[in-house]
């Protein structure tokens, strides 16, 4: 105990010097539930990532410096070549404010005839070995130019050569994540007799196995479950196809019916309290399984794998792989060394790499699409930071191929995806803006709707409001946390926004599209809210009548400056708060839908109505559940007029009155 509060204490400093002075008064009297929160702290490993504000950001410099700098082994390059530094310079200015793309832009003016053609694309080049085979392309000196100024996928660098001046775009990287990755052989098992027991299925080490002429399991079958938010589900998606790539089909409860998976995927979360608890606890039926001579791989995956690391081996042995969010779409990769007998961790800051086997998407007509991962804010509640990484924004090219080909595929619906989607681009060099983004997304020929989330009021342009507005396909829906109506909380918790900000992103969402949802997350109970100031999240709630708002107690999370903050509030207190909020959520979200009463409303027909089959279930463009009778078979991905007739807090009811003009 001592040990874990002298720990304590030095990371109190450091949170004191973060937002200035905090109470004190009572720092010897601890409940148990802040001896607890204490000693998670001192329990859970460092972050792999910097948490503290002003550290560094970078991902170029946190990935590619270094050891991280060893592991890469390739750069994908695409190029345009001018006569010209100007035009060249003309030709950036039009990139960054996305007048153009660089595919389209290298076929237009590039001159060089061997890439022009092909959207400027050179190919991949190796980081350690001799790429002698372009140098009549890009001559060596402005490929070293190039390798020196960045690694990051996205970023265009200017360098000159003998052939003039090129734009150079790193389209993608290519990690050896394997090296990355720590690995310790697995003891074999032994039996009750002390013999150990032969390689069986993927779990044993599937390669040794067969090498050894050992007759293994080819059927194999695997299962995900998925805790969090909807990144996770969109990783869980990607890990899925790169599971079904090497093979693995999916678990079926009714053809498999009598069986056990033999490859479990838990991919975690660790944004609420307990949260690597309750990990351990879905680890527990499986473990067994092994412990008792079966052959089941387990991977436990996400931002408690991330947070937790090599520890999660220690105290879970039977589980073979730990892998972070920045490894979901090489998932394929790292299994090789399970199964060549290895417990696997993967938790290294990485490049995201551009996906080398397509998603398994949950829906067919709806789906995700990450534009950006992690998050450079410091809010001194959130562990995302440390799990999720340092912002990196994907290539606009990259984000518009995928939509397109998801759109071929019959999707109708997409969803960009970021931790703090407004951030999208200020990691890219030349910065990029979200607002643009959505004007060129939005205009992929095809695409019927388009949403996103999350955004961050410190950082959610005008802009973006306005391209909301100017873009058909672009949903009326905003999903905006201000986490508290409190100046002093909003302070405290890092948040670098006011609650004023906040109501100036509100009245011009009201102004320029009246009929828009706005939703939101709070959090109750942070340390220090005296009553007026959760009161001030009352107000804030009532002043903007949200169409649902995403409550929760504030909980202690490792590696975050509040955990260890000695102002907790109380845990009756916290759900008091949290009972009282959840009352109001319940009020508005009735309010706001009762306005559709009446009215016919455009609906994405997206699936069945598991508790009436006679019914289908849609959603309008304000993210609305609507059920209706209707065919599934029929209907599936239309888009259809309803006639709204009952509303309820949460979803619509109504008729179908034709379908749509927009199919």
């Amino acid at each position: 105990m001592f040990r874990t509060l002298a720990f304590s204490t030095l990371l109190l400093a450091s949170a004191s010097a973060f937002v200035g002075p905090i109470n004190t008064q009572n720092s010897m009297q601890r409940t148990n539930q802040q001896l607890m929160t204490l000693n998670m702290v001192a329990t859970t490993p460092a972050s792999k990532y910097p948490t503290e504000r002003g550290s560094e950001v970078d991902s170029r410099k946190i990935v590619a410096g270094g050891a991280g700098r060893d592991h890469l082994t390739a750069v994908r390059l695409k190029h345009i070549v001018f006569a010209s530094e100007e035009l060249a310079t003309q030709s950036l200015q039009q990139l960054r404010s996305a007048q153009t793309n660089f595919d389209d832009l290298a076929v237009q003016i590039s001159a060089c005839v061997e890439t022009r053609d092909k959207g400027g694309e050179i190919g991949w080049i190796s980081i350690n070995r001799s790429n002698e085979h372009v140098d009549l392309i890009l001559p060596e000196e402005a490929r070293n130019i190039v390798l020196e100024s960045s690694t990051k996928p996205g970023d265009i660098v200017m360098a000159q050569s003998e052939r003039g001046y090129h734009l150079v775009q790193i389209a993608d990287v290519m990690v050896d994540v394997r090296r990355m990755a720590t690995t310790k052989q697995r003891k074999k098992k032994k039996n009750e007799d002390g013999e150990e027991i032969e390689y069986k299925g993927i779990l044993g080490g599937a390669i040794l196995a067969e090498q050894e002429g050992v007759e293994f399991k080819q059927d194999l079958t695997y299962k995900v479950e998925t805790m969090g938010c909807q990144m996770n589900i969109a990783d869980s998606e990607r890990m899925e196809g790169q599971l079904q790539n090497l093979g693995i089909r999916p678990f079926d409860e009714i053809k498999d019916k009598g069986k056990k998976a033999d490859m479990v995927v838990l991919n975690t979360c660790s944004i609420r309290d307990h949260a690597e608890q309750k990990v351990y606890s879905y680890i527990g039926p499986y473990a067994k399984r092994k412990r008792e001579g079966e052959d089941v791989t387990i991977i436990v995956a996400g931002c408690v794998a991330q947070q937790e690391g090599e520890a999660l081996l220690r105290r879970a042995p039977e589980v073979d792989l730990v892998m972070g969010p920045q490894y979901a779409n090489r998932l394929g990769d790292l299994l090789e060394d399970v199964a060549n007998g290895n417990q696997v961790v993967a938790t290294e800051a990485s490049h995201i790499m551009e996906d080398s086997t397509k998603p398994r998407r949950s829906s067919t007509v709806a789906a995700w699409v990450n534009v950006i991962y992690g998050c450079n804010e410091r809010c001194t509640y959130c562990i995302v930071p440390t799990t999720r990484g340092v912002e990196q924004s994907r290539p606009v090219e990259s984000i518009v191929q995928e939509v397109t080909e998801l759109v071929e595929q019959g999707y109708k619906e997409v969803t960009l995806l970021g931790q703090n989607i407004d951030a999208y681009g200020r990691d890219m060099i030349p910065k990029r803006k979200f607002s643009d983004l959505l004007r060129t997304v939005g205009a992929i020929p095809g695409l019927k709707r388009l949403r996103f989330v999350t955004s961050h009021p410190r950082y959610m342009s005008l802009g973006v409001i306005d391209a909301v507005a100017e873009t058909p396909t672009a949903c009326l829906n905003f999903h905006i946390p201000p986490q508290s109506g409190s100046n002093e909380i909003l302070e405290a918790m890092g948040r670098g926004h006011t609650r004023e900000k906040f109501l100036q992103i509100v009245e011009r969402i009201r102004d320029r599209l009246p009929d828009a949802a706005i939703t939101a997350d709070m959090i109750v109970g942070f340390p220090g809210e005296t009553d007026e100031q959760f009161e001030d999240t009352l107000k804030l709630m009532e002043e903007v009548k949200f169409d649902s708002v995403n409550t929760a107690a504030y909980s202690p999370r490792p590696n975050t400056p509040a955990a260890i903050w000695d102002n907790q509030i109380d845990d009756d207190v916290k759900q008091e708060r949290l009972q009282k909020i959840n009352r109001l959520n319940l009020q508005h979200a009735a309010e706001r839908r009762a306005r559709m009463q009446g009215r016919t409303e455009e609906v994405l027909v997206e699936e069945r109505n598991v508790k009436v089959p006679t019914q289908v279930m849609g959603r309008t463009t304000h993210g609305y559940i609507v059920y209706f009778e209707g065919d599934i078979d029929e209907l599936k991905g239309k888009l259809v007029d309803v006639e709204i007739e009952e509303c309820q807090t949460y979803y619509l009811k109504g008729t179908m009155v034709g379908l749509s003009e927009n199919n």
